[in-house]
């Protein structure tokens, strides 16, 4: 399977970050199958840090892994994913023993309805009701070495 990196730099080895950024799914290498989702992505890094030149790493990853790696996957936006997001966002301690995480990716369009549901002005009900009719691009959080272990630098593409 390709999966999708976008940057304002050349990643053909992928390292893992601890930082203080509340991101979806915690710290880790984050792709997805969607190269326009890649590509506006190194778009808004490339413009965001004013250096580098937005680009598109390719990588093929091995899902014959996939039965050895701790996974955790959303196929949707559920309550499960919304409070797990919520969970990232807000600073709460990561599970360690995720190796990767897939699921929807919370972008700009999804921000407003996330952001009223963790003011407490939408449920869990209303937010997800109102997340189902967006059109959502998944990610692959890359938490462990071992998982990214799984990937093959492949190409970089002009993003």
């Amino acid at each position: 399977m390709l999966l999708y990196h976008g940057s304002n730099v050349e990643v053909r080895h992928p390292r893992l970050f601890r930082n203080d950024r509340r991101l979806d799914f915690g710290a880790g290498f984050y792709l997805t199958t969607s190269y326009a989702q890649a590509a506006k992505w190194a778009v808004l890094t490339t413009r965001r840090r004013g250096e580098g030149e937005a680009l598109v790493s390719v990588f093929d990853f091995d899902e014959t892994c996939l039965l050895r790696l701790n996974i955790l996957e959303f196929p949707s936006a559920t309550v499960e994913w919304l409070r797990f997001v919520g969970g990232n966002r807000n600073g709460e301690p990561e599970d360690t023993s995720l190796d990767i995480v897939i699921g929807p990716v919370a972008d700009d369009a999804t921000m407003p309805v996330l952001r009223r549901f963790f003011a407490d002005i939408y449920t869990e009900e209303e937010a997800i009701r109102r997340l189902k009719t967006q059109q959502l691009k998944d990610q692959y959080a890359f938490k462990t070495q071992t998982a990214l272990d799984a990937l093959t630098f492949r190409e970089v593409r002009w993003a």
